[in-house]
């Protein structure tokens, strides 16, 4: 863990549980394309940056979740580089009490105030296409988060970010988070007939061709989507809903994963309902849903 690889020329990833890019752009400097989990994973960077005599530019983060910014702190104060995150991204690096506030719906209880879920604070300007490096390129990636992206180096090495994950990782978790399914469908489209030297995921194998990975991700959402209709038969709450989506899946319910896993059964009951497959009612007082 935490092993520097080449994938092509000035284009690295150290391996971590969310892989972290590195592109040389000089003899002496470095950008990174997120940062790690937390301070622990920030300083093992450092230790790379270090071994190796660079000097860290600047941050890339893909998007605000703290699996990918969680290093961000450690670093920015150690090195003093610039942090950059796209879109609304901006906002949650800078303060990441919104991400378990979103989930929540609320105030966050106590249970999602960890470093899982909320990042430390990092001073994150917004990143657009002239503050990349010569030779970069921003690919949008919505759907798993607000205005999550991805980016193509000049070594035509393609980092997918979240957009994808593993079959193993699938398999095991059952119902991946989303926050906007129609996004994501079609980003997951767009994935599947790109072509690279290589697709760097976050949370799958480095491949040449991705196209079987993000069909395998379309067939399992579309999976899930068919599940939550056919448990709509008859008319249902969110709460008895989602109670047997975690029966039907062998998922453990806990204050976390409820409100995970339900922020994502949400995004796809929101979806449904556009595509015109469920509706809901209101019944003595009690949100409902029955697919049409």
């Amino acid at each position: 863990m935490y092993e520097l690889i080449q994938v092509s020329g000035n284009s690295y990833y150290i391996q971590s549980p969310a892989k972290i890019g590195l592109i040389k752009v000089s003899d002496a400097e470095v950008c990174l394309i997120d940062s790690g989990n937390d301070k622990d994973a920030g300083k093992k960077v450092r230790r790379i940056l270090e071994e190796n005599g660079w000097t860290l530019k600047a941050i890339f983060n893909t998007h605000s979740h703290a699996d990918h910014i969680g290093g961000n702190k450690y670093l920015q104060t150690q090195t003093g580089c610039e942090i950059y995150a796209p879109g609304i991204e901006q906002y949650f690096t800078c303060a990441p009490v919104l991400e378990p506030a979103f989930l929540y719906g609320a105030c966050p209880a106590k249970e999602l105030r960890h470093k899982f879920l909320m990042a430390q604070e990092s001073d994150a300007k917004p990143l657009t296409e002239t503050v990349l490096p010569e030779g970069w390129q921003i690919i949008p990636l919505p759907g798993h988060s607000f205005d999550m992206i991805g980016v193509r180096t000049p070594d035509d090495v393609v980092y997918l970010a979240d957009c994808l994950s593993s079959k193993d990782t699938i398999d095991k978790y059952k119902i991946g988070f989303i926050y906007d399914v129609g996004a994501y469908l079609e980003t997951l489209k767009a994935v599947k007939e790109m072509k690279a030297k290589m697709f760097v995921p976050s949370h799958a194998a480095p491949a040449e061709d991705i196209a079987q990975l993000a069909q395998y991700n379309i067939d399992k959402v579309l999976e899930v989507a068919d599940k939550i209709v056919e448990l709509c038969e008859e008319p249902v709450s969110f709460e008895e809903l989602l109670k047997k989506l975690f029966e039907e899946y062998e998922l453990v319910m806990t204050f976390e994963q409820h409100a995970l896993v339900g922020s994502t059964v949400r995004s796809y009951l929101t979806w449904l309902k556009e595509c015109g497959r469920i509706t809901s009612q209101i019944d003595d007082n009690v949100m409902v849903y029955r697919h049409n």
